[in-house]
């Protein structure tokens, strides 16, 4: 797939506690790394997995909003990306009701791609994750 046209979403969630206070931060960056939209908002009490899939979800969500054809995720969770992927099975009840979400908006897209990034390649999500946790109330 050509970058041209391509829209980078890089997406994170973060719990504090184990399920504990949750949010989530994605990034939409061109293919020169622009940023041109992003979400940054609390979504409640969960666990860290769910929370990495809600950044999934709602960075999807706003795509198709968008009307954005060719996306590229790029998460830093292996899990959600392997699950997605369908290399891992998704045992958990909470997250397969997340998969199946996610599996279902996929085919808005004409081009759509996930894949796992180190923690340092995707400060930006991760930055704006923990800005709605530190954000007051």
């Amino acid at each position: 797939m050509s970058t041209k046209d391509t829209t980078f979403i890089y997406c994170d969630g973060s719990s504090r506690g184990n399920p504990g206070p949750a949010a989530i931060g994605v990034s939409f960056q061109n293919n020169d790394g622009i940023e041109f939209f992003f979400l940054s908002e609390k979504i409640g009490t969960a666990t860290n997995n769910v929370a990495e899939w809600q950044a999934l979800y709602r960075g999807m969500e706003e795509a198709i909003k968008q009307n954005l054809q060719k996306i590229r995720f790029r998460l830093d969770s292996e899990l959600v990306v392997k699950q997605m992927k369908g290399e891992y099975k998704v045992k958990n009840k909470d997250l397969l009701v997340f998969k199946n979400k996610c599996e279902s908006l996929k085919t808005s897209f004409q081009n759509f791609e996930i894949q796992y990034v180190p923690r340092e390649q995707n400060t930006r999500a991760d930055q704006l994750a923990n800005l709605a946790q530190d954000a007051k109330d």
